[in-house]
């Protein structure tokens, strides 16, 4: 959250940074010493960004901005120069969420939405600290998973995640040399390490687009460095008042209304194959998958509205195996089964609880300690959310029993910043709530509404989703212009903007 991915005259630096590093003395000292950067062609595996002709280089930070003079760790950056260098306005930035994403190739996806604002902008594109090539954190060799047994209960589920979780957490903390990196694993730092970039590359300001927990991560950059944010663009933020797993709780009532928004029998079988699972897994394709598994795999069909016929070929497909009549999956069980089994997933979700963990508060940090309050938050939502309460409410992360303490406390939200803000009304990862409560902090800010169940609202279409045609205009016109819409406002739902444009004709 998330939260992967996509803001905020006068500006109390020093109250919003108690207990942190003063922000203004950080682009200051990163001028002072500007380094030279190394340019060149981007490793092999970054394909689209040498077809692209981009150039990749590492930028040197301090592992501990309160300590500038000792050890540095390498923030890896990619860089498209602007086509149009009479009208070139600056460097763009993205996130693409997570936490845990990597962001090399992020900036370069953007460019068919950005159509040509890209032209105006030098595409920077970076791995955030210890994520990607960027300096790296592992977590040691993942135990082979040990598939569900043939039979379980929920209680045993639960104990099985929380043997995961405290594995995990060990092994994070033991291997190499990462009792020493983990606790400088932040947003501010993130932030601050964007910041260094913008400083290398002597740039004054720089413009940004972040989804999910990227959006959280632009607000505190508009927060730490608001002389140095130009055009913010912050896509399914979350209430900066919440605590991460606040947040992830908050998800499950909407989520429960997406699936029981859905016709004909679809939200009753899968409750029905929730509590088959829960007492014993089903088998397909070679594969076990309990209740917990399944309620990941809804959980992510749930999110955007052109999902919905996969999610009912999923659950035809969960009813044939679970009745013994499934010879083959259909494509789209058959594909989440292929992301279950990927070892990038594990790879992900560790990169996720680095950051997850090592907040002192928003965008993340805030978990309980205690593995029974996780249990007890399980069974209490099952009378109301019973598909999504015991997933949402559970130990997501390993944060529980992760060693390293945050450095600083979470970011305050509150100046006036431009900023465009755009949430989706339905969105049932990031609810429209917690969005409505950034927009509030950030008194410079503007508020784009789409009237669709989706996760994410600018450049769907990169996706292969429908786009919404009037959020990518504002944005790109944002981009180009700098002026932000004069009010908040709706965006019509994609068919009926559709609709009306096909009328006009």
């Amino acid at each position: 959250m998330r939260a992967a991915s996509a803001v905020t005259a006068g500006l109390a630096l020093a109250g919003l940074l108690a207990g942190g590093v003063a922000a203004a003395t950080l682009p200051d000292s990163a001028e002072k010493t500007r380094q030279k950067l190394s340019w060149g062609r981007c490793s092999a595996d970054q394909k689209a960004l040498n077809e692209a002709g981009a150039r990749c280089a590492k930028v040197t930070v301090p592992l501990d901005y309160a300590d500038p003079g000792g050890r540095t760790i390498q923030i890896a950056v990619s860089r498209i120069k602007a086509k149009s260098p009479g009208e070139r306005r600056g460097i763009l930035l993205s996130n693409p969420g997570g936490p845990g994403g990597t962001g090399l190739a992020n900036t370069l996806a953007l460019r068919p939405a950005l159509k040509d604002v890209a032209d105006r902008y030098d595409l920077i594109g970076f791995d955030p600290r210890f994520l990607g090539e960027s300096t790296p954190v592992t977590c040691g060799k993942t135990p082979r998973p040990t598939p569900p047994p043939e039979s379980t209960g929920p209680r045993k589920d639960f104990e099985a995640a929380v043997r995961s979780a405290r594995d995990t957490a060990r092994r994070c903390q033991e291997h190499g040399d990462n009792a020493r990196l983990l606790p400088h694993a932040s947003t501010r730092n993130v932030a601050r390490d964007m910041d260094a970039i913008r400083a290398a590359l002597g740039e004054r300001t720089l413009s940004y687009y972040g989804i999910s927990y990227g959006a959280d991560l632009g607000a505190v950059y508009t927060q730490l460095f608001p002389r140095r944010a130009d055009r913010f663009v912050l896509d399914s933020s979350t209430d900066p008042a919440a605590t991460q797993y606040e947040l992830f709780q908050r998800s499950g009532a909407p989520a429960e209304a997406a699936l029981d928004g859905q016709a004909g029998q679809v939200g009753s079988d899968v409750r029905k194959l929730l509590d088959r699972a829960e007492r014993r897994p089903i088998a397909v394709d070679g594969q076990r998958l309990n209740a917990p598994l399944l309620r990941i795999l809804f959980k992510q069909l749930v999110q955007h509205e052109e999902n919905d016929p996969q999610l009912a070929s999923v659950v035809g497909d969960l009813k044939k195996a679970a009745a013994g009549e499934l010879d083959k999956p259909g494509p789209a069980l058959a594909a989440l089964l292929e992301l279950l089994a990927s070892p990038d997933l594990e790879s992900s979700m560790v990169g996720g609880a680095i950051f997850m963990c090592g907040d002192g508060g928003w965008p993340a940090g805030g978990w309980p300690k205690n593995p029974e309050t996780y249990w007890k938050n399980m069974q209490r939502s099952r009378a109301t959310e019973p598909v999504f309460g015991p997933y949402v409410n559970g130990m997501i992360a390993p944060c529980a029993f992760w060693g390293a303490e945050p450095r600083e406390p979470g970011t305050e939200i509150g100046n006036a910043v431009p900023v465009l803000m755009l949430q989706a009304r339905y969105d049932n990862n990031v609810p429209y709530d917690g969005a409505l409560a950034l927009h509030r902090k950030l008194t410079g800010s503007r508020l784009l509404t789409a009237d669709i169940r989706s996760h994410g609202v600018y450049g769907r279409g990169n996706d292969g989703l429908t786009p919404v045609a009037c959020a990518d205009r504002t944005v790109n016109a944002y981009l180009r212009d700098g002026k932000l819409p004069a009010a908040d406002f709706t965006c019509p739902r994609p068919t009926d903007e559709a609709a009306k444009n096909e009328g006009e004709r």
